[in-house]
């Protein structure tokens, strides 16, 4: 078989790889659709194809590679069963993978993994072992154990099998999309990536492909750029959160001339709202990166069709309800005041009909008098005011200074 063969030789992987992967991982990896969003499209200015992998079962891409690798297994490999190193979808991949070939499967977690992560992972049948408090604490675990119980090791991105499964995606959105003319895709290990680039140089020659990571993270831009790798710092896109970045995948990238762009946090929340509110795609922080990045560079896509993979949908309802707020209090959709006021009946019920007259909607108020105003004939008030616009916003500041009142934006 040749994939096989790529396995054992370390070999370039091609397109007929990637079309064998997804003859392989037919009827078990679902075929997403590719959709354009107009709401999208208007808001970046280019026309914009969506490829909604957060519709898998397990909620991301990463099936594809999983499902594939594990059928390239030999009959004596499967027997022996499989392990893994993630703290996040590729352990569910994994796990589900398995579980249906009727392997077993161990996945390896660090121990801040959260609860919900693990029981869903448990929950497709594999057994589970927390250790270490780093990832790289829990791949060494994770390799030890390979070698003590006779496992194989499933990379989660730095093997040809997974990418070969990865390329598939990209496979899909060129059939399904050909008027593409960008490929933007997020990168954390690389595999997604490489599979994409080797898809899109073989199908469509010189079809540009971006990669994108976030600014924290930014590993394989510092490694195409020969630079040392240097990351670290808190990021909603933890999916992308890699410090060593797969060799296989890099010389993919090094060798087909992809460029990785960089894109800030703020980026990333943009994209996860307008996904959520224009395209009704639920995306989490890694799966909204390629869209991050069309919003971050708004010259290198303007008027031209691009296509990206939202490749993951695994987003925290705590984490999403933040995010949502954030972004709201950004494009001024709720207003935050401040205002010292005197302490005296009717003053509060003059400040909320005045916020009503205006179209103001209260939606939080908090009532210092004790500690935080200025003198005990005084209060402090905070206000969470939903608006349609800053237009609107602005009004209703100006109706609360006309009743004499200082207010200060929050």
């Amino acid at each position: 078989m040749p994939m096989r063969a790529a396995l054992a030789e370390g070999r370039a992987i091609s397109l007929a790889d990637i079309r064998a992967a997804a003859g392989r991982i037919s009827g078990a990896v679902l075929r997403t659709p590719t959709l354009e969003s107009q709401a999208v499209s208007r808001a970046t200015g280019a026309r914009v194809f969506l490829k909604l992998d957060n519709l898998q079962a397990t909620g991301a891409f990463k099936e594809r590679g999983a499902a594939n690798r594990l059928a390239l297994l030999t009959a004596r490999e499967k027997s022996a069963g499989v392990i893994a190193m993630s703290a996040g979808n590729h352990a569910q991949a994994v796990a589900r993978h398995a579980s249906l070939a009727g392997i077993a499967a161990t996945i390896v977690m660090p121990k801040f993994t959260p609860a919900t992560k693990v029981t869903r992972t448990e929950a497709w049948g594999a057994r589970v072992v927390l250790h270490g408090t780093t990832l790289a604490e829990a791949a060494a675990h994770a390799h030890a154990l390979a070698a003590a119980e006779g496992l194989v090791f499933i990379h989660p991105y730095d093997d040809v099998g997974v990418i070969a499964g990865q390329g598939t995606a990209t496979l899909e959105m060129l059939e399904d999309a050909p008027a593409i003319e960008a490929l933007v895709i997020p990168v954390g290990g690389g595999g997604l990536c490489a599979g994409a680039a080797i898809a899109a140089a073989e199908l469509r020659p010189g079809l540009p492909v971006f990669g994108v990571e976030v600014e924290f993270y930014p590993a394989m831009a510092q490694r195409l750029a020969g630079k040392p790798v240097q990351v670290g710092g808190p990021t909603i896109a933890e999916g992308i959160a890699v410090r060593d970045v797969g060799e296989a995948p890099l010389a993919i990238l090094k060798r087909l001339g992809v460029e990785v762009l960089v894109v800030p946090e703020r980026a990333v929340e943009q994209a996860i709202v307008l996904l959520a509110e224009g395209a009704k795609v639920l995306a989490e922080g890694a799966g909204a990166a390629g869209l991050a990045a069309i919003l971050a560079f708004p010259e290198r896509f303007a008027g031209k069709t691009v296509g990206t993979i939202v490749c993951g949908g695994n987003i925290d309802p705590r984490i999403l309800a933040n995010v949502l707020l954030r972004e709201l209090l950004r494009d001024g959709r709720i207003l935050r005041l401040h205002l010292d006021i005197p302490d005296r009946p009717g003053v509060l019920a003059d400040i909320a009909t005045r916020v009503a007259a205006a179209g103001g909607n209260v939606i939080e108020v908090s009532h210092q008098r004790l500690f935080a105003a200025p003198s005990v004939q005084s209060a402090e008030l905070e206000l969470m005011i939903e608006v349609r616009d800053t237009a609107q916003g602005d009004a209703i500041i100006a109706a609360l200074e006309a009743g004499d009142y200082v207010v200060r934006r929050g």
